[in-house]
Protein backbone atom coordinates (compact mmCIF):
# COMPACT_ATOMS: atom_id res chain seq x y z
CA UNK A 1 0.00 0.00 0.00
CA UNK A 2 1.11 3.84 -0.83
CA UNK A 3 1.89 5.27 2.21
CA UNK A 4 3.45 8.61 3.53
CA UNK A 5 5.50 8.31 7.14
CA UNK A 6 5.37 12.34 7.98
CA UNK A 7 7.85 13.56 10.91
CA UNK A 8 9.36 16.46 12.12
CA UNK A 9 12.68 15.24 10.14
CA UNK A 10 14.11 12.68 8.05
CA UNK A 11 17.83 11.23 9.47
CA UNK A 12 20.67 12.66 6.62
CA UNK A 13 17.78 14.47 4.41
CA UNK A 14 17.98 17.69 3.13
CA UNK A 15 16.57 20.56 5.32
CA UNK A 16 12.79 20.70 4.80
CA UNK A 17 12.39 16.87 4.01
CA UNK A 18 10.38 15.84 6.49
CA UNK A 19 9.06 12.57 5.07
CA UNK A 20 9.11 9.54 3.18
CA UNK A 21 6.47 7.60 0.89
CA UNK A 22 6.73 4.15 0.32
CA UNK A 23 5.22 1.70 -1.71
CA UNK A 24 4.79 -1.80 -0.98
CA UNK A 25 8.29 -2.48 0.06
CA UNK A 26 10.44 0.17 -1.42
CA UNK A 27 10.97 3.99 -0.53
CA UNK A 28 9.77 5.97 -3.80
CA UNK A 29 10.40 9.44 -2.61
CA UNK A 30 11.84 11.31 0.56
CA UNK A 31 11.02 15.02 0.38
CA UNK A 32 8.47 18.04 2.42
CA UNK A 33 4.98 16.38 3.42
CA UNK A 34 3.11 19.02 1.29
CA UNK A 35 5.30 17.59 -2.19
CA UNK A 36 5.07 14.44 -1.44
CA UNK A 37 1.15 13.92 -0.59
CA UNK A 38 0.26 16.61 -3.42
CA UNK A 39 1.68 13.91 -5.41
CA UNK A 40 0.02 11.43 -3.98
CA UNK A 41 -3.38 12.55 -3.10
CA UNK A 42 -4.67 8.37 -2.77
CA UNK A 43 -1.57 7.60 0.08
CA UNK A 44 -2.32 6.68 2.98
CA UNK A 45 -0.49 9.57 6.28
CA UNK A 46 0.76 8.32 9.11
CA UNK A 47 2.02 11.24 11.16
CA UNK A 48 4.72 10.39 13.95
CA UNK A 49 6.36 12.83 15.97
CA UNK A 50 10.24 12.97 15.82
CA UNK A 51 12.86 11.65 14.13
CA UNK A 52 12.45 9.29 10.87
CA UNK A 53 15.62 6.91 10.33
CA UNK A 54 16.92 3.60 8.68
CA UNK A 55 15.89 0.52 10.48
CA UNK A 56 18.70 -0.34 12.99
CA UNK A 57 21.16 -3.46 12.69
CA UNK A 58 21.32 -5.69 15.45
CA UNK A 59 25.13 -6.86 15.71
CA UNK A 60 24.48 -9.58 18.92
CA UNK A 61 21.67 -11.23 17.69
CA UNK A 62 22.71 -14.87 18.02
CA UNK A 63 24.00 -14.17 21.83
CA UNK A 64 20.75 -12.66 22.28
CA UNK A 65 18.61 -15.28 20.70
CA UNK A 66 20.84 -18.61 21.00
CA UNK A 67 22.73 -18.16 24.58
CA UNK A 68 19.78 -15.97 26.30
CA UNK A 69 16.17 -16.78 27.01
CA UNK A 70 13.53 -14.37 27.09
CA UNK A 71 11.18 -15.23 29.96
CA UNK A 72 7.32 -15.17 28.88
CA UNK A 73 5.22 -12.54 30.80
CA UNK A 74 3.37 -15.36 32.59
CA UNK A 75 7.14 -16.63 33.87
CA UNK A 76 7.69 -12.60 35.25
CA UNK A 77 7.14 -13.46 38.96
CA UNK A 78 9.30 -16.66 38.83
CA UNK A 79 11.95 -15.27 36.15
CA UNK A 80 11.63 -11.76 36.33
CA UNK A 81 11.59 -9.87 32.69
CA UNK A 82 15.08 -9.91 31.82
CA UNK A 83 16.81 -12.19 29.50
CA UNK A 84 18.32 -14.92 31.39
CA UNK A 85 22.23 -16.10 30.42
CA UNK A 86 24.81 -18.06 32.56
CA UNK A 87 23.69 -20.58 35.32
CA UNK A 88 19.82 -19.37 35.20
CA UNK A 89 19.34 -20.26 31.51
CA UNK A 90 21.04 -23.53 32.35
CA UNK A 91 18.84 -24.24 34.95
CA UNK A 92 15.96 -23.68 32.73
CA UNK A 93 16.73 -27.43 31.03
CA UNK A 94 15.89 -25.89 27.38
CA UNK A 95 14.47 -27.72 24.78
CA UNK A 96 13.48 -26.94 21.02
CA UNK A 97 10.50 -25.66 21.65
CA UNK A 98 11.09 -23.18 24.48
CA UNK A 99 14.00 -22.22 22.23
CA UNK A 100 11.54 -21.49 19.84
CA UNK A 101 9.21 -19.43 22.04
CA UNK A 102 12.10 -17.43 23.57
CA UNK A 103 13.34 -16.43 20.03
CA UNK A 104 10.08 -15.04 18.94
CA UNK A 105 9.75 -12.98 22.14
CA UNK A 106 13.16 -11.59 21.71
CA UNK A 107 13.06 -10.85 17.61
CA UNK A 108 9.60 -8.93 19.23
CA UNK A 109 11.77 -6.94 21.66
CA UNK A 110 14.05 -6.11 18.99
CA UNK A 111 11.29 -4.78 17.02
CA UNK A 112 10.76 -2.67 19.77
CA UNK A 113 14.13 -1.28 19.62
CA UNK A 114 14.14 -0.16 15.92
CA UNK A 115 15.91 -3.45 14.52
CA UNK A 116 14.86 -4.39 11.28
CA UNK A 117 17.87 -6.74 10.38
CA UNK A 118 20.45 -8.73 12.50
CA UNK A 119 23.60 -10.53 12.22
CA UNK A 120 24.17 -14.28 11.70
CA UNK A 121 24.70 -17.41 11.60
CA UNK A 122 21.86 -18.68 14.20
CA UNK A 123 22.56 -22.26 14.89
CA UNK A 124 19.53 -23.61 16.72
CA UNK A 125 16.64 -24.59 14.00
CA UNK A 126 14.18 -23.22 16.06
CA UNK A 127 15.94 -20.17 16.12
CA UNK A 128 16.48 -19.98 12.86
CA UNK A 129 12.86 -20.37 11.74
CA UNK A 130 11.19 -18.13 14.21
CA UNK A 131 14.12 -15.36 12.36
CA UNK A 132 12.82 -16.62 9.13
CA UNK A 133 9.30 -15.90 9.99
CA UNK A 134 9.76 -12.42 11.55
CA UNK A 135 10.94 -10.93 8.39
CA UNK A 136 13.76 -9.59 9.84
CA UNK A 137 16.46 -9.24 7.43
CA UNK A 138 19.80 -11.74 8.29
CA UNK A 139 23.02 -9.75 7.30
CA UNK A 140 26.40 -11.65 6.67
CA UNK A 141 28.47 -12.22 9.90
CA UNK A 142 30.64 -9.35 10.89
CA UNK A 143 34.05 -9.15 12.55
CA UNK A 144 33.46 -9.51 16.60
CA UNK A 145 33.20 -6.26 18.83
CA UNK A 146 34.05 -7.53 21.74
CA UNK A 147 31.14 -5.46 22.97
CA UNK A 148 28.54 -6.36 25.61
CA UNK A 149 25.57 -8.13 23.92
CA UNK A 150 22.21 -5.25 23.85
CA UNK A 151 19.20 -5.36 22.81
CA UNK A 152 19.84 -1.48 21.89
CA UNK A 153 22.16 -1.59 18.96
CA UNK A 154 22.65 2.37 19.53
CA UNK A 155 24.54 1.31 22.90
CA UNK A 156 27.30 -0.72 20.71
CA UNK A 157 28.17 1.58 18.33
CA UNK A 158 30.17 5.13 18.39
CA UNK A 159 28.48 7.49 16.46
CA UNK A 160 24.46 6.19 15.69
CA UNK A 161 24.65 5.87 11.80
CA UNK A 162 26.95 3.35 12.51
CA UNK A 163 23.94 1.01 13.45
CA UNK A 164 21.81 1.93 10.44
CA UNK A 165 21.17 -1.53 9.07
CA UNK A 166 20.80 0.29 5.41
CA UNK A 167 20.83 3.85 4.00
CA UNK A 168 17.37 5.26 3.37
CA UNK A 169 17.29 6.03 -0.53
CA UNK A 170 14.99 6.11 -3.24
CA UNK A 171 14.35 2.79 -4.34
CA UNK A 172 15.26 0.96 -1.25
CA UNK A 173 14.06 -1.41 1.11
CA UNK A 174 10.84 0.64 3.38
CA UNK A 175 12.93 -0.33 6.15
CA UNK A 176 12.46 2.45 8.61
CA UNK A 177 12.44 3.44 12.13
CA UNK A 178 10.71 6.31 14.21
CA UNK A 179 12.41 7.90 17.56
CA UNK A 180 11.06 11.09 19.63
CA UNK A 181 14.84 13.54 19.58
CA UNK A 182 14.80 14.09 23.09
CA UNK A 183 13.69 10.38 24.22
CA UNK A 184 16.81 9.11 21.83
CA UNK A 185 19.17 10.79 23.65
CA UNK A 186 18.55 9.76 27.01
CA UNK A 187 17.01 6.13 26.57
CA UNK A 188 18.36 4.99 23.33
CA UNK A 189 16.72 2.88 20.93
CA UNK A 190 14.32 1.69 23.58
CA UNK A 191 12.50 5.24 23.26
CA UNK A 192 11.70 3.84 19.57
CA UNK A 193 7.94 5.02 18.91
CA UNK A 194 7.19 2.62 15.10
CA UNK A 195 9.29 0.61 13.51
CA UNK A 196 8.67 -0.57 9.78
CA UNK A 197 9.82 -3.49 8.16
CA UNK A 198 9.44 -4.07 4.24
CA UNK A 199 6.35 -1.06 4.74
CA UNK A 200 4.88 -3.07 6.89
CA UNK A 201 4.50 -1.34 10.67
CA UNK A 202 5.37 -4.11 13.30
CA UNK A 203 5.44 -1.75 16.33
CA UNK A 204 4.03 1.37 17.37
CA UNK A 205 4.43 2.44 20.84
CA UNK A 206 1.29 2.95 22.33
Amino acid sequence: MLTVHAADAVHGAPDGADSVAVDGGVVVAVGAYGELTAARPQARVRRWSGLITPGLLNEAAPALLEAAYHPDPREADELGTEPLTGDALTALGMDDARWGASARRGLQRMLRHGTTAVRGPFTRPAVRTAVARSGLRVHAPGPATGRHPSLDPLAAVAEPGEAFATLLTVGGPADLAVFGVAALRAEGAGSCVATVLGGRLVFRRS
